[in-house]
């Protein structure tokens, strides 16, 4: 019976996602009004187009998560590695454009790997999973 309650704690219900798909995406918002306002002056367009594909990334899986967060049968182990990932691929992006230390590159890919994890544990907890059954009077002709 423990290690049943231990496999369904582990990861991020559906508040969890719902909480850091919102936080995630208020903070993509404030992150793209700063790259916009305040570094394009200070960066160049390269460095710019990196802090702009690191808010996309956020914005984007931040979406996920709010989306994940609102599924019936709700994965917890994909949201977990779609936050993850997003905190490593985007964190590691905004701080290579702050500090232009071009080493911190290295380390994006693994969040990446972390996001194609995330997507790829949702699909197959989707196709498990047992969805609820549709209305049946709204089926009948």
């Amino acid at each position: 019976m423990t290690e049943r309650r231990s496999e369904r704690s582990a990861g991020l219900g559906p508040r969890g996602a719902a909480v850091w798909g919102a936080v995630l995406a208020g903070l993509a918002v404030v992150f793209g009004a700063f790259g916009v306002h305040t570094l394009a002056p200070l960066v160049g367009s390269q460095r710019m187009g990196v802090w702009e594909t690191a808010v996309r990334f956020q914005m984007y899986h931040a979406l996920g998560l709010l989306l994940i967060a609102a599924l019936p049968p709700t994965p917890r182990l994909a949201p977990l590695l779609l936050l993850v990932g997003t905190l490593i691929f985007s964190g590691s992006l905004y701080v290579l454009v702050l500090t232009d230390v071009g080493l911190l590159g290295a380390v994006t890919p693994l969040g990446g790997l972390f996001l194609i994890a995330g997507w790829a544990w949702l699909a197959v907890s989707l196709a498990r999973a047992r969805w609820p059954a549709a209305d049946a009077d709204t089926h009948r002709t």
